[in-house]
């Protein structure tokens, strides 16, 4: 979550925005969405629309998880699943064969 508190940040300062007009747009105090930029404070999905309506930019621009799906981890999970179902005699749907 930090490298949204990050991103947030970035996004604010290019589009000359202050915490101060941040927190009044949210209705928090400064404080409070100074915790956001600084990631003491996690995220929800209110939050993060909220903000990103006010920057007028998408959810996915400020928040990403597809850094967490790059690389062969998922599709060498999906292998040994598969071989352990086949090991095991258990039913495997076609689409995954």
């Amino acid at each position: 979550m930090k490298v949204c508190g990050q991103n947030i940040r970035k996004i604010r300062r290019n589009k000359d925005f202050t915490q101060e007009y941040m927190a009044f747009e949210m209705g928090i105090s400064q404080k409070a969405y100074s915790d956001i930029e600084n990631s003491k404070v996690k995220i929800n999905l209110e939050i993060l629309t909220i903000i990103s309506d006010i920057l007028e930019i998408k959810p996915s621009d400020i928040c990403s998880i597809s850094h967490k799906c790059s690389g062969n981890d998922y599709e060498e999970k999906l292998n040994d699943l598969l071989e352990y179902m086949k090991e095991n005699n258990l039913p495997i749907p076609k689409e995954y064969l």
